[in-house]
């Protein structure tokens, strides 16, 4: 056994074994992202759940309440209520779908860009401060690679809800009754 250490496996700055545990890396990037853009999302309904419905209304073509629902794996039941919450901030609305009367499509308002368009500098900044350990020419990189392996491990299990495995890994603090 060699006593020279791989490249893949070179100590970082607090002296541990870089390349041993990845789990844990992923863990703490993922523990400061959402305590950063909770932050900087604390003024949209529901935070991030609210961001990425607004954010796929007006980026991406999806029909109906039901397909926001699959596209973002969140329970159709729980996407209503999420629904109903930016409806009422005034971001979204429902419309009738010309093709279906039975189907509401989601529609984002002038508000609803605007704010969109806010928030999006806001979580760009927090992403930034997340990945400031990173030379900037990599945290594209790491941005795609991320994104990449996320997409095909929804592609294997749909089911998955990222929210909730987000709210599983860090669960709300109790509030006392009194507070």
């Amino acid at each position: 056994m060699s006593t020279a250490t791989s490249a893949s496996q070179q100590q970082d700055p607090g002296g541990h074994q870089r390349g041993t545990n990845f789990g844990w890396s992923l863990g703490m990037v993922l523990r400061r992202w959402h305590e950063y853009v909770e932050v900087a999302l604390q003024e949209l309904p529901h935070s991030s759940r609210g961001y990425h419905i607004l954010a796929v209304v007006v980026h991406e073509d999806v029909p109906t309440q039901s397909a926001l629902a699959t596209r973002l794996v969140i329970d159709r039941s729980v996407m209503t209520y999420l629904i109903d919450d930016l409806e009422a901030a005034g971001l979204i609305e429902r419309r009738r779908d010309p093709r279906d009367r039975r189907a509401r499509r989601i529609v984002a308002t002038e508000l609803g860009r605007q704010a969109l368009a806010a928030a999006e500098e806001r979580v760009a900044h927090a992403e930034d401060q997340v990945l400031r350990g990173l030379p900037e020419e990599q945290r594209g990189l790491f941005r795609d690679s991320v994104e990449r392996a996320a997409e095909h491990i929804v592609a294997a299990t749909p089911e998955t809800d990222p929210c909730l495995a987000v709210a599983t890994v860090f669960p709300q603090p109790e509030v006392s009754p009194g507070l």
